[in-house]
């Protein structure tokens, strides 16, 4: 009798290995051939899950994207304006060796999404929901009277970006002063001159 494979729990179990092994090696070495062998399977058994490198790294941005969304989710439960803000951004920083093992994952992705337009797609998507989210909750913030109506919506959603994009790399590269520690003072006076602006 032939063997059943739960195809999508066996695509989750290669993205998974992907992600780790791209966190611990880095992304230029990172072979079909590589992650076939550290999830115990012969090489060519990936081809059916992901025909290529390129669709096997998709499939882990997408996936490191939806365990940071998840994380959101879970936090923010309940919460609206500044508390929901502030619960997005504590999960999206790199805080811990699991979201640093992220930062390793998104940081190269990025690379690629500047060349490929798959890849910047995915990374358009990404990115158009955390805007949408991060202006829902200044707006809600403005709502509740934390936030001057006056403040420079759109200035303020890129600003936010910007700084939380930008600590994915600094705290891969630059840790020395970027530790968890301080990204979230960091944090907190983002959060702070959107109170005061």
């Amino acid at each position: 009798m032939p063997k059943i494979v739960d195809h999508d729990a066996r695509r989750l179990e290669l993205v998974e290995v992907t992600w780790r092994v791209i966190a611990k090696r880095g992304f230029e070495g990172v072979t079909l051939r590589d992650v076939a062998a550290e999830a115990g399977f012969a090489n060519g058994a990936l081809k059916p899950y992901f025909p290529t490198r390129a669709s096997l790294m998709r499939a882990t941005f997408t996936y490191v994207f939806g365990r940071t969304n998840a994380r959101v989710d879970a936090a923010i439960e309940g919460l609206v304006g500044l508390e929901a803000l502030r619960q997005f951004c504590m999960e999206v920083l790199p805080l811990d060796v699991e979201r640093i093992d992220e930062a390793r994952v998104i940081i190269p992705f990025w690379q690629m999404a500047i060349h490929e337009a798959e890849f910047a797609q995915a990374n358009n998507e990404a990115m158009v929901q955390w805007r949408t989210n991060i202006r829902t909750w200044i707006s809600q913030a403005v709502g509740q009277g934390s936030v001057d109506e006056a403040l420079p919506l759109d200035v303020s959603v890129e600003s936010l970006l910007t700084f939380l994009l930008g600590a994915q790399v600094v705290a891969v590269l630059d840790a020395d002063f970027n530790d968890p520690a301080q990204l979230q003072r960091q944090l907190d006076l983002q959060l702070q001159l959107l109170r005061t602006l």
